[in-house]
């Protein structure tokens, strides 16, 4: 101790339940994911568990698997569930409406589950086979740091096909010529964002939902929907730390919207994009 002040070591587990009972007290502030079930039996025919099932903001089903240190068949034994989920989807689905209510059942994103493994490392053949999948897939490093404090760092992640864009702002047949072009804008507009929220990092994801688009991490950190005349982009930031601006900038900490995150920006022109750029950063470093 040097005034007043410890140096605590990180270090792995003594067994794979404690990360997992760290994990799942706290799933949803942690990566994002309201909490299903944990050691889910896949039934006599499959003949295993799933360490947790959840679901994630945007709905999409998410399967996390642990591994107290370096295991070479984290990878393979999480895929093998992910083709056990796929196949049945019923089952989760009546699973998530006990669990979380009809709505929430109604609405899961069976275009993207997710798996997420934590362990305490991970091979090179891992990191490989990660960005050789065409999955929604999360390698995510964890360190433990006195009895009841954990670290996650992800270190790979892999990326489903994504769907095709929804159109934003389409002119409705008869629309006069003022509209089309103010809709041709947006479209612009939204797709200069989709490129800069996307090259905030190699690890950022795109999941497509009828009513917004979700970028994320492990979490989402942007939400993007449009309106005529602007684009409504949503940050997991805190409004209180933000000097907020009237017409660009607002708390909607409370109010009901699409996605997810209580700091609403608006977006009407390159120039705002750039205004809130670094509104963007902050979001993307806190997820």
């Amino acid at each position: 101790m040097m005034n007043g002040v410890f140096e605590v070591a990180p270090r792995l587990a003594e067994a794979e339940a404690d990360v997992q009972a760290l994990v799942e007290s706290a799933m949803e502030p942690m990566l994002g994911v309201r909490f299903l079930a944990t050691e889910y039996s896949t039934g006599p025919v499959h003949g295993g568990r799933i360490d947790s099932l959840g679901l994630d903001e945007n709905g999409s089903p998410v399967i996390v698997e642990y591994k107290r240190a370096t295991d070479h068949g984290v990878l393979s034994q999480g895929l093998y569930y992910m083709a056990w989920l796929t196949d049945h989807r019923d089952e989760f689905q009546a699973l998530v409406r006990e669990r979380l209510g009809a709505t929430a059942a109604s609405a899961v994103l069976w275009s993207s589950p997710r798996l997420i493994c934590i362990a305490g490392d991970f091979t090179r053949y891992d990191l490989h086979a990660v960005r050789e999948h065409r999955r929604s897939i999360d390698l995510v490093r964890y360190r433990l740091f006195g009895e009841h404090h954990i670290a996650l760092e992800t270190v790979a992640t892999g990326v489903a096909p994504g769907r095709p864009a929804h159109p934003r702002g389409r002119a409705r047949a008869g629309c006069g010529q003022a509209a089309r072009r103010q809709a041709g804008a947006i479209a612009e507009l939204a797709a200069v964002v989709d490129e800069v929220l996307r090259g905030l990092g190699e690890d950022v994801t795109k999941v497509v939902r009828k009513q917004y688009d979700a970028y994320q991490r492990l979490r989402n950190f942007a939400c993007v929907t449009g309106r005529q005349d602007k684009l409504l982009v949503y940050l997991k930031a805190a409004p209180v730390d933000v000097d907020l601006v009237p017409g660009f900038t607002r708390d909607v900490t409370g109010l009901g919207h699409h996605g997810t995150g209580d700091l609403e920006v608006q977006l009407r022109s390159e120039k705002d994009v750039e205004r809130a750029l670094e509104l963007f950063r902050q979001a993307y470093a806190a997820a």
